[in-house]
């Protein structure tokens, strides 16, 4: 029974549910100056059908922005801010499954904080080329870069992905027969 009622608690902590103790509660009791993001995450608090709703359209509407991004694909101005906001849903989605502090936290975690600062970086550089700049090739570079720092960023949350995608790329440009 102890097992079990781990495995739930391990459950409820994955979809991002609290896990109230007495040691938790006592802990966020004495913490009396919390920084904004564990403010912002307490006040947060919604049910598993709220969370999978919220999920369900965030990434709904993400992969809609994303495909219909393709039916302007020739213009590349039009097509680098429905795939950018379409991008920018599809991680929001996520946030309601594990909650924005745990979504934060796993995005700066040392494992994939290169892979977080690229990705985000690109965003704005795509955003910036098709809003400000109004040029055709520099934003459609800098929607190869956001799509090659997206593949990266969601290869970091597979274990091992990012080297064995290393190694079959070496593997494919070796030029020595």
């Amino acid at each position: 029974m102890e097992k079990m009622n781990q495995a739930f608690e391990k459950m409820k902590m994955l979809v991002g549910m609290e896990v109230e103790d007495e040691h938790q509660a006592a802990a966020l009791e004495e913490n009396s100056s919390l920084s904004f993001m564990e403010d912002f995450n307490r006040s947060c608090t919604l049910s598993t059908k709220q969370r999978f709703n919220g999920f369900a359209i965030c990434f709904v509407a993400g992969l809609t922005c994303t495909l219909l991004s393709m039916l302007v694909f020739f213009n590349p101005i039009k097509f680098g801010l429905t795939f950018t906001l379409g991008n920018l849903l599809s991680i929001g989605s996520t946030g309601f499954l594990i909650g924005p502090k745990r979504q934060v936290t796993m995005m700066l975690d040392p494992v994939r904080i290169y892979a977080t600062a690229i990705y985000l970086a690109s965003m704005i550089i795509a955003l910036f080329c098709a809003l400000y700049v109004h040029n055709r090739l520099l934003t459609l570079l800098a929607i190869i870069l956001e799509f090659g720092a997206l593949i990266w960023y969601s290869l970091s949350y597979i274990p091992f992905a990012r080297s064995m995608v290393s190694k079959v790329m070496v593997s494919c440009l070796d030029t020595d027969f």
